[in-house]
């Protein structure tokens, strides 16, 4: 488990990466990005928030969401609260692409590690595993 546990935390992302730009040609980081503000209150977060929930750094995040917004999937605004900070909105056509993209990174998930735990309580392991990230 020792030695097991870095490959899965390197080869994981890279595995659902690969996946995801091959199929829709979009990034998993922009997945992310996309996918965490579709969760948020108005489609809307700080950027600052939206590199924590995507556990980037500051300018990560940044970069991301430029590329994001030069498709049209995201709009960056002036943050009404703090002039000094932005946020990043899902637009509708963001949305739309979130949408076409969740079945193949649903899929990526399941082939490269659900398929791998048959008869395990995949309840408990959730649990598990939020309990060690919190």
């Amino acid at each position: 488990m020792v030695r097991a546990l870095p490959r899965l935390i390197h080869a994981l992302p890279r595995a659902i990466d690969a996946d995801m730009v091959r199929e829709q040609r979009l990034p998993n980081t922009e997945y992310l990005a996309l996918m965490h503000l579709s969760e948020a209150p108005d489609r809307r977060l700080r950027m600052s928030d939206l590199a924590d929930a995507c556990e980037m750094s500051l300018s990560g995040t940044t970069r991301v969401v430029q590329r994001l917004e030069s498709q049209g999937f995201v709009r960056r605004t002036r943050c009404p609260e703090d002039a000094r900070g932005w946020n990043a909105a899902l637009t509708d056509t963001g949305l739309r692409r979130l949408e076409e993209a969740w079945p193949t990174n649903l899929a990526a998930v399941r082939r490269h590690f659900l398929d791998h735990l048959a008869g395990l309580d995949l309840g408990q392991l959730a649990a598990a595993l939020h309990k060690v990230a919190t």
